[in-house]
């Protein structure tokens, strides 16, 4: 254990449960029992999360609507001798969640940052995905907007490393549907859902049948998704994505059957994958 006396001045960068309670470490519990504040992304969520321990550390907000006017002040509190703890909802803070100002201004400010590591969704998805875990690119969360979703998956169609997205419920189905639009539906993939909760599932197959799986089970569409895809492997793959990636820009300013034939005849993709939605 670390020896807290030595934290002063100290910014903890603590790991919190994804879904199941037993996952907060003994060490996690020590550095929130022992600084003199935890900065969290919902206080209300993490007041349950501390009650549930016993720990009655004061809480102070710190989300993206008040990070830049609340890090200096926190940086002031180490600077005078404080500890503070930096937790998001759940999981590992900075990963798709608010605080990378908070942790820059700390150590712009000369001041010690410390990991407590722990849960995080992404390598906790990664871990049972059997898909290859040597490289992987994170996505976190695809645009809202249909058609900046759409441009960013046209970039990554060629990416050879796993990638790894975050999805909420309500936008799922929409996602997946992108996703083979874009990469092809034959593309193995895996969706991991409420990791470590009650109702986990991590389903493995083709976007298309992950697709389907989803369209066909409500169930299926609700909770916190992970949402991991194969790079593309090899020489067809690259082909395909770069057939795609000219579709999409040729197809805003010319019929879809011709914008399909040219891009067919440029990058040498079969047409019939890139003409009526790329879905092959």
């Amino acid at each position: 254990m670390p020896d807290l006396e030595s934290t002063a001045g100290t910014l903890h960068v603590v790991a919190t449960p994804i879904g199941n309670l037993g996952d907060l470490s003994p060490r996690a519990q020590q550095i929130l029992r022992a600084v003199d504040a935890i900065c969290a992304e919902d206080t209300r969520h993490s007041r349950q999360l501390l009650a549930h321990f016993g720990i009655e550390t004061p809480l102070l907000a710190l989300h993206e609507h008040n990070e830049d006017r609340q890090a200096g002040r926190l940086v002031a509190r180490l600077q005078a001798g404080d500890s503070l703890a930096l937790v998001s909802d759940a999981g590992t803070p900075l990963v798709s969640d608010p605080g990378y100002r908070l942790v820059r201004a700390a150590r712009e400010a000369g001041m010690r940052v410390s990991p407590v590591p722990g849960p995080s969704a992404l390598v906790a998805a990664l871990s049972v995905a059997g898909l290859a875990s040597d490289r992987f690119a994170f996505e976190g969360f695809l645009p809202a907007k249909a058609a900046a979703r759409r441009e960013r998956l046209a970039r990554l169609a060629g990416e050879a490393r796993t990638l790894i997205f975050y999805e909420s419920a309500h936008r799922i189905a929409e996602s997946l549907d992108a996703l083979r639009e874009a990469f092809g539906g034959e593309r193995p993939a895996v969706l991991a859902r409420e990791l470590t909760k009650l109702f986990e599932t991590v389903l493995d197959g083709s976007l298309d049948r992950l697709a389907e799986a989803v369209a066909a089970d409500p169930n299926q569409r609700r909770g916190e998704f992970v949402i991991l895809v194969q790079g593309a492997g090899d020489d067809t793959d690259a082909r395909l994505a770069e057939g795609r990636r000219t579709y999409a820009a040729l197809s805003a300013h010319l019929p879809p059957s011709t914008a399909a034939k040219l891009a067919a005849e440029l990058t040498g993709a079969p047409r019939r994958a890139l003409y009526g939605g790329g879905a092959g």
